[in-house]
């Protein structure tokens, strides 16, 4: 079939004739706007910008019933779309529905707080309710954006929905005129942040608290941006500025108890957040931070009561329903899973309450031995969390070669040992789900080993020797690894004592149990060659399955899919025979299933090659009483357990697609 102009089926056809509708909208050519869109739709149902067009003509040609149709039909397709809510406000309000259009606008100014006339109609509707907060609160807003050139407060929108690329053209242009814009900086720091650009956003946020120190959104984007580079003791002491020139702040106290639980500091966060709680009582996201924060520090029930309230106050919170079920140990209520079940299918439930729902749901029907039903979910979250994400196992398994071809025998005989001397760091690696908490758990119960958390430094450190790159640039690291000079070996391995220091306590030793980490060995014993190192390993069904049913808070993005954990497993047992091969005997490998059938011959085992003597608290690990972060918190707070060895068997008839990726080297073999 030939296309017409009528019925144009290429992008750049409907690309022309959306800049047609807008032309003839912005001229009141209503009635034509409305007509080509009209035409359009049929061809074109899932185009977001189309299906809101046509809902603004419906709604200027009062044909309100159907531009109220087509705004929920736009909210089902991009439930994040703030101007869907702003359009279906504008409907309401028509329609003389004040009540709901309210609801709509504050849905609006939550996903996109630069919807002017959100905030606009906010004030009026709430002076008219007499919510005299909530006019306060908007008319701030209101002058905040007032204040601001028109380009701006556009970026600032494009920002917040997503159009990355030309918000930041746009921003860049605008800041080339104005260098010293402070919150075009800041703005350009928010897009360098939803790029992943770190440390991008960490200069300009510091250059423009240089133009002005006490500027509130500065410090607690440069506090945020802190804490997303892991870098928890400088945003803890940049939080404490913040709170203590904006004290009885709901937000910024909140921002506060989240540094205080990065660093440790779990009593003075719990505080915090009750305190704040008082004034925001129906507030679901501090319910779920208060639940995280009880957990690690093992009140359960507590965790469990506050994670409750979250989704009581917010009933599509799929976040709150999964940090139930990565309790481990939780059981949902019919009641609880017919919710969860009726969430999922509603238009309204945003694409990230989705995908948590599924992994609950999985959790709760797999715990109801439903198994077929349970992989249905995992599998469905898996497929909506990939939405997300650009992983690539290309790009993985051409890193994992570098570091082969790059670390090899030679290049140990000619810097090996010339690091930092300190025989502080064990680290635990491996794949995630391997049983690395477990054994973090065995040894932090040693007198002289302090257990810390997943540490980011080696991956950071990583990151950094390998430089700014564009995409078609050949990395750098390891390669560069053959440049450094004894020097360069000492400092980066002092960097990283003096970096780690501030999750540490009184003993000798620590441990850093990032899995992550196999991914750098060699930089680990370049620069610390006196490190221990655990490689934590568990069979492969097992541990891929596990993966593919767990939804990590970030990272491990080769989770989302039995190809990709099967590829991912593959590599990663690869590489660490070629670890094995290049630092032969320093390598301790731990096998879960041997620890589970034998706690007692592994513990002393572990303990017998990190030099330290039998005590009997590693054996009794589960009386410890510590903070413990990841998923298995719960899970190592019980003895030990063999439930869980083989789970995956399970669902055995549905993955197949896991094992045609698992190559033979993946099965377990001693070292």
């Amino acid at each position: 079939m030939t296309s017409s102009p009528e019925q144009p089926h290429s992008t750049a056809e409907l690309n022309d004739s959306i800049k047609q509708i807008k032309q003839q909208m912005q001229a009141g050519q209503i009635k034509a706007a409305d007509e080509l869109c009209q035409q359009l739709l049929p061809l074109h149902p899932k185009h977001t910008e189309l299906v809101y067009m046509n809902a603004v003509c419906a709604r200027y040609s009062q044909q309100l019933s159907r531009a109220l149709e087509l705004c929920q039909q736009l909210q089902s397709l991009a439930p994040d779309f703030g101007r869907a809510f702003q359009e279906q406000g504008h409907i309401l309000l028509a329609m003389d529905k004040p009540e709901l259009a309210l609801q709509a606008y504050r849905q609006a100014v939550k996903l996109n707080p630069a919807l002017t006339a959100s905030w606009q109609r906010l004030a009026q509707l709430a002076t008219q309710a007499g919510i005299q907060g909530e006019v306060t609160h908007a008319v701030a807003h209101l002058e905040h954006y007032s204040a601001l050139p028109p380009i701006l407060v556009s970026i600032n929108s494009m920002l917040h929905e997503g159009k990355l690329q030309k918000a930041e053209q746009l921003c860049r242009h605008y800041l080339q005129a104005n260098p010293k814009d402070t919150e075009a900086m800041r703005l350009l720091a928010q897009l360098g942040m939803r790029l992943n650009v770190l440390d991008d956003a960490e200069f300009l946020l510091e250059s423009a608290l240089e133009f002005e120190p006490d500027n509130r959104q500065l410090l607690f984007d440069h506090i945020q941006v802190l804490h997303r580079r892991q870098k928890f003791a400088q945003a803890h002491k940049a939080s404490e500025k913040l709170v203590s020139i904006y004290p009885n702040n709901p937000s910024f106290d909140t921002c506060h108890a989240n540094q205080c639980v990065a660093i440790g500091r779990y009593d003075q966060a719990l505080e915090l957040y009750d305190r704040v709680i008082a004034q925001l009582p129906d507030n679901a996201d501090l319910y779920l931070v208060r639940g995280h924060a009880l957990k690690t520090v093992g009140r359960q029930d507590d965790a469990i009561a506050s994670y409750q309230k979250a989704y009581q106050l917010k009933p599509a919170f799929g976040d709150a329903f999964w940090s139930l079920a990565n309790l481990k140990t939780y059981k949902f209520s019919d009641d609880e899973i017919r919710w969860m079940q009726e969430q999922l299918q509603a238009d309204s439930t945003r694409l990230q309450d989705k995908y948590h729902l599924c992994f609950a749901l999985g959790k709760g029907l797999e715990d109801r031995k439903q198994f077929e039903e349970a992989f249905g979910y995992y599998h469905q979250g898996n497929e909506l969390k990939r939405q997300e994400l650009r992983y690539e196992s290309e790009r993985i398994e051409r890193d994992f070669g570098l570091q082969k071809q790059w670390i090899t025998p030679e290049l140990i005989a000619d810097k090996g040992g010339r690091g930092n001397p300190a025989p502080d760091p064990i680290f635990i690696l491996g794949m995630p789900r391997a049983g690395s908490t477990l054994i973090e758990q065995i040894i932090a119960s040693h007198s002289k080993v302090d257990g810390t958390l997943e540490l980011p430094d080696i991956l950071a450190m990583a990151h950094r020797l390998n430089g700014r790159r564009r995409l078609d640039e050949a990395p750098r690291y390891p390669e560069n690894l053959t440049d450094l000079s004894d020097s360069e070996l000492k400092q980066l391995g002092q960097e990283f004592l003096d970096n780690t220091r501030v999750h540490r306590g009184s003993a000798p030793f620590f441990i850093d149990k990032m899995p992550n980490n196999f991914r750098h060995i060699g930089l680990i014993k370049l620069i610390l060659p006196k490190a221990k190192i655990i490689d934590a390993r568990r069979a492969a069904m097992a541990c891929c399955f596990s993966n593919f049913k767990q939804l990590f808070a970030e990272g491990q993005e080769f989770t989302y899919g039995l190809e990709q954990v099967g590829r991912y497993y593959s590599g990663y047992v690869e590489l660490m025979d070629h670890w094995h091969s290049v630092f032969p005997g320093e390598i301790l490998h731990v096998q879960y299933e041997d620890v589970v059938d034998d706690l007692e011959t592994q513990v002393r085992r572990i303990l017998d090659y990190l030099e330290l003597p039998f005590e009997e608290s590693c054996v009794e690990f589960h009386r410890t009483k510590r903070s413990v972060r990841t998923a298995s918190s719960e899970q190592v707070r019980q003895p030990i357990y063999k439930q869980g060895v083989d789970q995956w068997v399970n669902f055995e008839p549905w993955l197949d697609e896991l094992t045609q990726h698992l190559s033979d080297k993946a099965l377990p073999k001693e070292q």
